[in-house]
Parts: C-alpha cells; structure tokens; sequence
C-alpha cells in the first residue's frame, strides 16, 4: 500500500511522537519514486537521504548576529516551486510552511509529502490548525485547503521494546461543513492480524497507480 501511494503520487504525511521514526519511514518511501522524477527536498537540517539520484535540497539557515540573513522553510517552499519539482517534500512540518506547502499541493504539484508531529492520526487536524495559524491561515481556511491537498495519514509508533512500528493508516475525508475528518482505513498492531477500518477501499483505490 505504501508503495503504490507513492507510485499513484498520493500527497501523504508521515506523523508520530519524536523517535518513532518518521523520517526514516519517509526516507524509503522517497527511495521509491520513479529515478526520472526530481524530488526537491525542504529541511531545517539535513536528515532525510534518500536512495534517489535525483534530490534538490535546500535547507533554512538562522538569523546571524545581526538579526539579518535568516531564510525559513516557508521562503524555501514558496523558491522550491520555481525549481521544476516533480515532488515537494518538507521534512517536517512545523510552522507557518504550512500554509505554503498546501497551497503548492493544491496548485498541480502532486505527490508531495512530509512529516508532522503529533500522537495519533485523528490528533493531526488539530495538530495542523495551530500550524496553520502561524501561517495565517484561519481554522476554515486550513480545512478548506486540506481536504483537496492531502489524502493519507502513515502514522508510526515506537514501542517499548524500540521497535518502529506502522501504527495505522488514514485517509483526509473533507465533510459536508466543510471541515476534514481522519477516516481510519488499516490498523496494525504487533503479532495481531491487521485491523481494517471503513477506509479501506478507498484507501487501496489510492493506492492503485
């Protein structure tokens, strides 16, 4: 399933707590985009490598002493759509590159992808409007644009014992007021069969290239 999002160029996001290896899991998904496509890739700090031959990256840089010279990851997003990307990826969303970022998904630019923090997939809508907000973007702006722009939710998980589990897959299911629900489609929990949810056919639809 995660294979064929990324071949069908499902925009998705990578969410979990901090070490539940969200980058890593991005990391190899990104490894399977199609070697002709020029993934561009936008980071606080270099994490994600990629087994692909065709990364741009770009990378925020602080303020100096002088309070002068910063360039955020919302500069970089809005520069990185002049770059003819045939993927957006931000690392982690963490801000107001929010705002950008689902813009650029809503403007033709599929496949795009990053991570978010956050404890469970249903928490993620809640977890983007206070991003969102520090883009400006009001509650009802950010649900209007996150329905059209995203589809799926890969929530990991680490376990006490360190391992890095795939928790559940999600769809982004806009509703009739307007607003965006999570939609459980497939849960898995270690030595169990996996659990699946009322998203499941729509889920292998989008994961069907």
């Amino acid at each position: 399933l995660l294979a064929g999002l990324v071949a069908a160029r499902r925009a998705f996001l990578v969410c979990g707590g901090t070490g539940s290896g969200k980058t890593t899991l991005l990391g190899a998904m990104l490894g399977l985009v199609p070697a002709t496509d020029r993934i561009v890739i936008v980071e606080d700090s270099r994490e994600l490598r990629p087994d692909h031959p065709h990364c741009v990256r770009l990378e925020a840089r602080p303020a100096n002493a002088e309070g002068a010279g910063s360039v955020t990851l919302a500069d970089l997003v809005r520069q990185a759509l002049r770059m003819r990307p045939d993927r957006i990826v931000v690392g982690e969303v963490r801000g107001g590159e929010l705002a950008d970022l689902l813009r650029a998904l809503n403007t033709g630019h599929e496949g795009g992808c990053g991570t978010v923090h956050a404890n469970s997939a249903a928490d993620v809508p809640a977890r983007l409007e206070a991003l969102g907000a520090l883009g400006g973007l009001t509650s009802a702006a950010l649900h209007a644009q996150l329905g059209p722009a995203l589809q799926v939710l890969v929530q990991v998980r680490r376990l006490p014992n360190g391992l890095r589990w795939v928790e559940e897959l999600a769809l982004v299911s806009p509703r009739d007021d307007g607003r965006c629900e999570v939609v459980p489609a497939l849960g898995f929990s270690p030595g169990r069969p996996a659990v699946a949810g009322p998203g499941l056919a729509e889920l292998r639809r989008l994961a069907t290239p």
